[in-house]
């Protein structure tokens, strides 16, 4: 499902006009991204949360160079779905 997928379904069951609908969900998006950029986990009950992981420092290998890198502490966006939502994901997903 595409960001236009959802503009359409959420407009269809609403009555909202498509532009108004995506600029919502822009602004949705927006305010995700905004949060996790500042270090600030979003919570949304039922499904999910958007968390910012730690990535640990770690050693890597360049195999073509057959040299060691080290690959610093750093951070990433992560998804954690609701333990709710999970359930009627594997209930339902055939």
């Amino acid at each position: 499902m595409t960001k236009a997928d959802i503009v359409n379904e959420v407009s269809k069951n609403t009555g909202i006009e498509k532009i108004t609908v995506l600029k919502t969900v822009e602004a949705f998006m927006e305010s995700v991204k905004g949060s996790l950029v500042k270090g600030k986990n979003v919570y949304l009950r039922g499904f999910g949360s958007f968390i910012v992981k730690k990535r640990a420092e770690k050693t890597a290998r360049n195999i073509s160079k057959n040299t060691t890198i080290i690959i610093p502490e750093h951070f990433i966006p992560s998804f954690k779905p609701a333990k709710t939502f999970v359930t009627k994901v594997k209930n339902n997903v055939k």
